[in-house]
């Protein structure tokens, strides 16, 4: 289950970018190896918003597009298929027999920001956020550069099963 909350007012939300946006999550966890029953919830808002939540929660009083609050833990260097394909859940993992994988809050003004800066669609901005934090959730990083190429090639591999890829 994906739940979509938009609570800002500044950017119209269209049902084609809430399905691409759906799609795209479910494909990225399929692809993942994500094989349970799951919930994601991703949240609308806007620079200030992000910014007040960065600074709660990062201790960074600045505006971001996208910040990711995963519910499951990794060991270093892992992700969820290293850890979790064939694992049995627990009830205290599940809420209603779905997977809580955890939240995506993306700031809808900053992607507009930053499509402008990239020179490509709001779409391909929201998607790569989307994938970018979805990765995030399943315990992907890009602190070393190592692990930044390794979650960069996931981000445009399934970004292109869209055909959503940079423009040049």
């Amino acid at each position: 289950m994906i739940y979509i909350d938009d609570r800002q007012n500044n950017i119209e939300i269209t049902k084609k970018l809430e399905s691409t946006i759906e799609n795209i999550i479910d494909y990225a966890l399929k692809e993942e190896g994500v094989e349970i029953d799951y919930e994601v919830s991703v949240i609308f808002v806007d620079n200030e918003e992000i910014r007040n939540i960065n600074r709660e929660n990062r201790d960074i009083d600045k505006p971001t597009d996208v910040l990711s609050f995963p519910m499951l833990e990794y060991p270093e260097g892992k992700v969820y298929k290293d850890v979790y394909i064939g694992y049995e859940f627990g009830p205290e993992d599940l809420d209603e027999d779905k997977l809580v994988l955890g939240d995506i809050v993306l700031s809808l003004e900053r992607a507009e920001e930053q499509r402008k800066e990239y020179g490509h669609s709001f779409l391909r901005e929201v998607c790569y956020l989307t994938v970018h934090s979805i990765l995030h959730l399943l315990g992907y990083d890009h602190m070393e550069e190592d692990e930044k190429s390794i979650m960069r090639k996931r981000e445009e591999d399934i970004l292109s099963k869209f055909h959503i890829v940079r423009e040049s």
